[in-house]
């Protein structure tokens, strides 16, 4: 073929395109249906919720209060309506409260208004709460939460994160050296685990910032905060420190455990007796044979522990005086702030199914047994 006729050749798609376009196709229709499944789950959640807060009308005499008190500051900041007799005013009041209530659809059945209940939750927009307010005044429950959020996913989450990888990797070291004195000592310190991080963080207290003072108690900003942004940084390190080894030793030895008999079983396969027969490196066999197979699993857990990073919340935030969302909850539950109950249990809801849907979607991607829309994986 000579080169005029070559370069006139039309360019031929490579034949793995179309196949790639089909599973593009295929792991979309798979993320839809996921996410359309996930986000009826949190509707029927934060419905249940809704339903189960109503209980005595606790809701229907929030919402009014809350109208009540709205409708007075616009009275009281109307230049027209200073004048007025308090009779006067009160009465106006009164009236336009009726006018809101009914606009709002508040005389209805509640059937009728727990849907506009539910829609108001999904979008956050919960109103004040009714006993809290953010550090900068406001008493809307979605500056509240938002502000207490970043918090508890910092802490929470480096922790996790933490355990995680420490986890893994020394299961694997552990693996290879089965019966060893430390492999022994982990077996032995692996029932540690049965106790809350809270529990341990009592005693690091005591130890870490009474008898030796190293780290602050609580808190997680110096008071007041630094100005440079380094320093804050550090200073905020240094109040995460106890909390983070708190959870990381309730969590870690267990973990190790886990991950090393669960390699110790991979290990055992008969691919990996062949690749051991064939004198491959031993690195070379824990990446390639046991590490990739064990990959979904591997992520499963990783992502099941971001999920269960808030059971511990509550009491652990509450013993180190952490802002975070667990420490608003509580706070919330103590003064029956039911609007920030609500955004709080809608957020959770939300970040559970975020969770899962990444998680679905990784496991999709990874593991070919997974069947999508439009036919199994080849």
């Amino acid at each position: 073929m000579t080169p005029e006729q070559n370069q006139t050749r039309p360019a031929q798609t490579p034949p793995s395109s179309p196949r790639r376009r089909e599973n593009v196709r295929r792991i979309g229709l798979y993320a839809l249906l996921r996410l359309t499944a996930l986000f009826v789950t949190v509707v029927l959640g934060v419905y249940l919720t809704i339903f189960i807060a109503q209980g005595g009308g606790q809701l229907d005499q929030l919402r009014k209060s809350q109208i009540q008190a709205e409708v007075a500051e616009q009275v009281a900041g109307n230049k027209d309506f200073r004048e007025l007799s308090a009779e006067k005013r009160n009465a106006i009041i009164k009236k336009k409260v009726q006018n809101e209530v009914k606009r709002l659809g508040l005389d209805e059945p509640f059937i009728r208004r727990s849907v506009d209940y539910l829609w108001q939750a999904i979008k956050l927009n919960l109103g004040r709460a009714q006993h809290m307010h953010s550090d900068k005044g406001s008493r809307k429950v979605y500056n509240i939460i938002g502000e207490r959020l970043p918090a508890t996913l910092l802490l929470f989450g480096t922790a996790n994160i933490l355990v995680f990888f420490v986890a893994v990797f020394a299961a694997l070291a552990l693996s290879r050296k089965y019966g060893s004195k430390v492999d022994r000592a982990v077996i032995a310190l692996a029932p540690t685990s049965a106790a809350p991080g809270w529990f341990y963080g009592i005693f690091l207290i005591l130890i870490f910032s009474f008898v030796l003072p190293i780290f602050p108690p609580g808190g997680m900003v110096a008071a007041p905060p630094p100005e440079s942004p380094f320093a804050y940084a550090l200073s905020v390190l240094n109040h995460m420190a106890l909390p983070l080894l708190a959870m990381f030793v309730s969590a870690i030895f267990i973990s190790i455990y886990s991950w090393r008999t669960f390699f110790l079983i991979y290990s055992s396969e008969d691919y990996v007796e062949m690749a051991r027969a064939k004198g491959l490196p031993p690195q070379t066999i824990q990446n390639r044979y046991i590490l990739r197979p064990t990959l979904p699993p591997i992520l499963t857990n990783f992502m099941l522990m971001l999920i269960g990073l808030w059971s511990g919340a509550i009491i652990l935030e509450q013993v180190f005086n952490w802002p975070g969302v667990g420490t608003l909850m509580f706070k919330a539950i103590g003064l029956r702030d039911t609007p920030v109950i609500i955004g709080s249990v809608v957020i959770f809801a939300y970040l559970l199914a975020g969770t899962v849907f990444v998680l679905d979607i990784l496991y999709a991607v990874l593991d070919p047994r997974v069947k999508m829309s439009g036919g199994g994986n080849e």
